[in-house]
């Protein structure tokens, strides 16, 4: 295969990346970049191309950008750039904002290009923000709580006649102590299970991922299109099951701030339905079906869309996902006086008994599934939608033989 077919076939591969690439020539111009580094600096394709990199770096640290440039050519290798300091981008409109950036090269005909990975990590640093602040907090508590706790000890001493009242503040203090041990030890409990959680599903796809990129490079020295093809699909498909984990956590952390709020407007329940389920046929197993059964006696329901959207794409997703190939889901739609209602019915592996006291719980995963990926967020998540809705969801499963959840909102 001809290295011009090869640079086809890198630049293809980086059209669809979740990070943003840059490719640049040895005086900063900028001859590539991929739709993420558009929408990351807000410039066009177009514009973009009319830039050198130093259009993209805050004016302060433009100057020594070209002596770094002409340093890294001299020994080009993958590095990261700006270890041990922040590293700040420019967008179009000049806001500034801190990245990630990794560096690699390439040999193009008969030049070296850079290729530049960049990563937007303005939630990162806000989140370490918050976190430092809610530390400094925690030490300040503390500093008190161990100044108060000495105050007490010196007025047991020299204040007998005080003792019963010294002895309730003290039962008090100890109260709100264990109660703040005991939320510590779910937010340690939450936090191993996300670690476990992310490292697990984060480690399967990755390996898959850099496998395939392995024997990609050999398929297509050896021209062999049909396994370069299905090493390609295999790199998509893991990316896009990093892609759903990312954003689940992102989903959640969207709503355990409160930034969702429900905006309700009357919308046509069953075409919205319809409209879901061809939507999501693509990810069907061989032979599986999905069935709407409408029996709403009117039109409209009073929701908000986008939120009815994603409860329903997340529950068909685990209907299809934990059911067999040529199994049946079933959608009802019915209203229960002034209630609308949704069934989803599958046929499906079921819920363990011992689990679905736990199964709307976050990081939460039935010990039947195997190896099927997931966060273990979904259901958390719906859970979280449906109460933004004033709605509840309550559910039916038996092991081995399919699951029912009832969705009810007013």
């Amino acid at each position: 295969m001809s290295k011009e077919r090869n640079d086809k076939i890198f630049e293809s591969m980086f059209m669809d990346a979740t990070e943003g690439f840059i490719v640049s020539n040895q005086v900063g111009e900028i001859v590539l970049v991929n739709p993420k580094a558009c929408k990351m600096f807000e410039y066009s394709e177009e514009e973009f191309l009319k830039l050198k990199i130093e259009d993209l770096i805050p004016r302060n640290v433009q100057a020594k950008h070209t002596h770094y440039r002409d340093g890294y050519y001299a020994n080009p290798s993958p590095r990261s750039m700006g270890i041990g300091r922040d590293l700040y981008a420019k967008k179009k409109n000049q806001e500034e904002f801190p990245v990630e950036i990794s560096l690699s090269h390439v040999k193009s005909e008969n030049q070296t290009l850079v290729v530049s990975f960049v990563i937007d990590i303005s939630d990162r640093k806000k989140k370490d923000d918050e976190l430092r602040k809610a530390n400094e907090m925690l030490k300040k508590a503390s500093f008190q709580l161990s100044k108060l706790n000495q105050d007490l000890e010196q007025k047991v001493q020299s204040r007998t006649l005080e003792l019963a009242e010294m002895i309730k503040k003290l039962t008090e203090s100890k109260k709100e102590v264990d109660l703040a041990l005991e939320k510590e030890k779910d937010l340690n409990d939450m936090k191993s299970r996300f670690i476990s959680t992310a490292s697990h599903e984060f480690r399967t796809p990755l390996a898959t991922i850099l496998s395939s990129v392995s024997l990609v490079g050999k398929y297509s020295e050896m021209g062999e299109k049909d396994k370069l093809e299905k090493h390609l699909v295999r790199i998509k498909e893991s990316v896009n099951n990093l892609t759903g984990i990312l954003n689940d956590f992102l989903s959640l952390d969207k709503l355990e701030e409160g930034y969702v709020k429900a905006e309700l407007e009357n919308i046509d329940a069953a075409e919205l339905i319809l409209d879901i389920i061809e939507s999501i046929k693509g990810i069907t197993k061989e032979g599986q079906t999905i069935h709407f059964q409408n029996e709403l006696n009117k039109k409209d329901i009073h929701t908000d869309r986008s939120i009815f959207r994603n409860l329903m794409i997340n529950l068909l997703s685990n209907a299809i996902k934990y059911s067999n190939e040529g199994t049946k889901i079933i959608v009802r739609a019915y209203q229960k006086n002034s209630v609308f209602c949704i069934d989803v019915k599958d046929q499906g592996i079921g819920i363990p008994y011992e689990d679905q006291v736990n199964i709307f719980e976050r990081f939460f995963r039935a010990n039947n599934i195997g190896n099927e990926k997931g966060s273990g967020l979904g259901l958390n998540i719906v859970k979280k939608y449906i109460e933004i809705l004033n709605g509840r969801i309550t559910f039916e499963s038996t092991p081995n033989k399919g699951s029912t959840f009832y969705i009810e909102i007013p």
